[in-house]
């Protein structure tokens, strides 16, 4: 399944949704002190950190990214310093954002953004962290073991598992990194990156069944 050109069965899609709701945490907003934008390859997850600082939740805007899995070789400029310039294109004022760009993993986003702050001499409270739909979940369970102190939601573009999909990141391909992403959800808290996270067993079997059909790109080997 490299062609990203079938379009899955409704069984598979069944499955995948499962895992998409499953990755989702359904935080309700609060304010808070700042708004921390984990970079990935979706833009619109920029989009989602900067709309939240123009609706006033939080007075401090932080772009976390240097260069990961699914943007290394890809993109020329590091994810933070692309985030950073959709944030100011939508009104954002520079003063407001911090950048951090060499992290490649969501625990360095955190821990070099730990660092970046104590540099600056600020020391939050409670975040907003804003992630794709399906790293949801796993963004969680990272910050609360790496910042179990800080006072946190979780949220993401505003998108159904059915609007999802781009022409940059077809459907088979977002199939594909749910389950990367569920999978490590289970081996990074064995391995004490993350906390633990209960996983449902229709949630643990749709897993299953997607790696039996193919889904194992984005996997740890």
């Amino acid at each position: 399944m490299n062609s990203y050109l079938s379009m899955p069965s409704e069984e598979i899609l069944s499955f995948a949704r499962i895992v998409w709701k499953y990755h989702l945490l359904n935080h309700e907003l609060k304010k808070a002190d700042c708004i921390f934008v984990l970079g990935s390859h979706d833009t619109r997850v920029a989009e989602r950190g900067a709309e939240l600082f123009l609706a006033g939740w939080a007075p401090l805007l932080i772009f976390s990214g240097g260069l990961g899995r699914l943007t290394d070789g890809v993109w020329e400029e590091t994810e933070a310093d692309k985030f950073s310039k959709i944030a100011l294109q939508m009104g954002v004022p520079e003063n407001a954002i911090l950048v951090e760009n060499k992290s490649t993993n969501t625990g360095e986003n955190i821990l070099f953004t730990q660092r970046l702050l104590q540099q600056q001499e600020l020391n939050p409270d409670s975040f907003i962290v804003v992630q794709k739909p399906y790293m949801e979940r796993r963004s969680f369970a990272t910050f609360k073991k790496l910042w179990p102190e800080k006072d946190i939601v979780v949220t993401s573009p505003q998108i159904s598992f059915e609007d999802y999909p781009t022409v940059d990141m077809p459907l088979e391909k977002v199939i594909h990194i749910m389950v990367g992403d569920l999978q490590r959800i289970k081996l990074y808290a064995e391995r004490n990156f993350q906390i633990a996270q209960h996983i449902p067993g229709d949630v643990w079997n749709a897993y299953e069944q997607l790696v039996k059909a193919g889904y194992t790109e984005q996997l740890v080997k």
